[in-house]
């Protein structure tokens, strides 16, 4: 794999990965094929911040862990009220790694 594509790819995404990740990252992207790294590169990543965003304002609809996936989690805190606003509130602070952490699954399912 191109060095350089890598590194352009790194670039554009490493904001959608945890950060004590992009170095592993980097160099199992450096051993695939071209053909996976297309894949790789169509992939949709949902972006953290938007993330974070949605969550402060539709949190307690459990809409931000609808966003990224997480279903279970969307619906008990639809049912809760966000956890009458606590979970609502300890999202605030999680939603971006979670966030993170699912576009890295989605990432690594093709690694």
């Amino acid at each position: 794999m191109d060095y350089q594509k890598v590194d352009m790819f790194l670039a554009t995404n490493g904001k959608y990965f945890p950060e004590e990740q992009l170095y592993s990252i980097r160099e199992r992207l450096l051993m695939i094929e071209d053909e996976k790294f297309s894949i790789i590169s169509s992939l949709d990543y949902k972006d953290p911040t938007v993330s974070l965003i949605i969550s402060l304002f539709l949190g307690y609809l459990g809409i931000d862990r609808f966003l990224i996936g997480d279903i279970g989690m969307g619906i008990g805190k639809l049912l809760t009220g966000g956890g009458c606003g606590i979970w609502t509130i300890v999202d605030w602070f999680l939603i971006m790694k979670s966030t993170k952490e699912k576009n890295l699954q989605k990432l690594a399912m093709y690694l």
